[in-house]
């Protein structure tokens, strides 16, 4: 959300002027001064300019002498009836006709997520999204990020009804995923060739921004094509670029050209930092969608298996090693191998849990996401050498990748929960244990790869 400078204008919550307390001394007998009657002829001029450029629904005449009329002026603009029955996509609308002919395409989505925490306990939370229908028997497309680790879905939709909804399948690294609700007779949106766009081109978007404000429309331009963009969690992806407005809760909604077709999912923006007092300039206007043409086969794969198909999988989950323990330990930079079930294609290869792995192929990995785009880049099947450290040596183990299905998705997910809750409950143990052992050693720091 952009910043507002918490020290401008009077009518900021938390900075009022004080109030003057009333005087105690006599009031003064002296008249008081009259102000000149330029005075007075430059205040209702003030006035009137303030009033005047509110636009031409108001006017205000001055007349000679001092007297003045009020006269309000009315419009008289002919309704415009707007075709809602369906788009024509030879034919170019404008951003209400966009609006009208897909706005009961387009969902809200709501969440409830059920996760554990470091101790252990289980912890409830809601989030809010986007989404759009794409096939009249109830299959809607959202953002992976917006229904990951729900525990319920729903979706509503322009006329207030709502529906419970399942997750079909979903694929983290292209931020998509498929959900379901039981109806019929739905509106479909018409799916474009983000290939044909241009630098420039208007888009419009509508979303349920801030999880409230539902339904509600944005329009801009495209800002740029093929944009390569870091996630924050270090992946990388090919983005349009649009000024169009885009906040949380956005998420998933679809981003339509003037022919009322979806060109791309809204997933991302650049937001600047909440610290009032930060240095960096404010950043607006720097919003991205997943190009239409990059996920539609990914999304006919979702609606079929549940995944999408020849998708290389791994089947460990990693950590990127700190760079202060880089430099205090003299270890390598990586992707250091947390969970490893013994079923999945990396451990069945040898990768262990603790292994720090430092290049896929020829390819150099220092972090997650260098990880993640590394092994993108082969299909499964594929056999793969992988550079990796281990308890002070450099081993290369060659594995197979295994496809990424819900099979093995479902896997790693369930081995992991289960040690999770198993470290939790061990951690006030294995600190006083440390405690202990640092009291035992003059503090001396151990190994912390062990």
């Amino acid at each position: 959300m952009d910043y507002q400078d918490p020290f401008r204008g009077s009518s900021n919550p938390f900075f009022h002027q004080k109030e003057s307390p009333p005087s105690e001394e006599e009031p003064s007998n002296k008249p008081k001064r009259k102000q000149p009657f330029s005075l007075k002829l430059i205040a209702l001029c003030l006035v009137c300019a303030l009033i005047g450029g509110l636009g031409g629904s108001i006017g205000l005449s001055l007349i000679s002498g001092g007297s003045s009329s009020t006269n309000i002026i009315s419009g008289n603009r002919t309704p415009v009836e707007l075709g809602t029955t369906s788009s024509d996509t030879r034919k170019q609308m404008t951003v209400p006709e966009v609006y009208a002919n897909n706005v009961h395409s387009c969902v809200g989505i709501t969440v409830d997520i059920v996760s554990t925490n470091l101790f252990g306990q289980t912890v409830k939370g809601a989030a809010a999204g986007s989404g759009f229908v794409v096939t009249e028997d109830g299959y809607i497309i959202t953002n992976y990020h917006v229904i990951q680790s729900a525990n319920t879905i729903t979706v509503s939709f322009v006329d207030g009804k709502s529906y419970p909804a399942t997750l079909v399948g979903g694929d983290a690294d292209n931020d998509i995923a498929v959900i379901k609700i039981d109806a019929k007779g739905l509106t479909p949106v018409i799916l474009g060739d983000s290939k044909n766009m241009y630098v420039g081109e208007s888009v419009v978007t509508i979303g349920n921004p801030l999880g409230e404000l539902t339904f509600s429309l944005s329009d801009g331009v495209v800002s740029a094509l093929d944009r390569s963009i870091t996630m924050s969690d270090g992946k990388k992806m090919s983005m349009l670029q649009t000024n169009c407005t885009i906040n949380s809760g956005n998420s998933g909604g679809p981003l339509f050209n003037l022919y009322g077709e979806v060109i791309g999912i809204v997933s991302a923006k650049y937001s600047s930092p909440s610290d009032p007092f930060s240095n960096t300039a404010t950043v607006e206007g720097l919003g991205f969608a997943i190009p239409m043409n990059n996920i539609k086969d990914m999304i006919t794969d979702l609606i079929k298996n549940g995944y999408v198909t020849g998708k290389p999988y791994l089947g460990i989950s990693v950590q990127t090693v700190d760079s202060s323990v880089v430099q205090q330990y003299g270890i390598p930079a990586g992707a250091q191998v947390v969970y490893a079930p013994p079923t999945l294609c990396a451990a069945k290869a040898g990768i262990q849990e603790g292994d720090i792995i430092t290049a896929v192929g020829d390819v150099a990995v220092t972090s997650n996401g260098d990880l993640v785009n590394a092994k993108n880049a082969y299909k499964a099947g594929d056999v793969v050498n992988f550079t990796l450290f281990r308890n002070g040596e450099k081993k290369v183990i060659p594995v197979k990748l295994d496809e990424q299905n819900r099979q093995n998705t479902e896997t790693l997910e369930s081995y992991v929960k289960k040690h999770q809750e198993e470290d939790a409950k061990a951690q006030p143990q294995q600190n006083q244990q440390q405690n202990q052992e640092q009291n035992s050693n003059n503090g001396n720091i151990y190994w912390p790869f062990s």
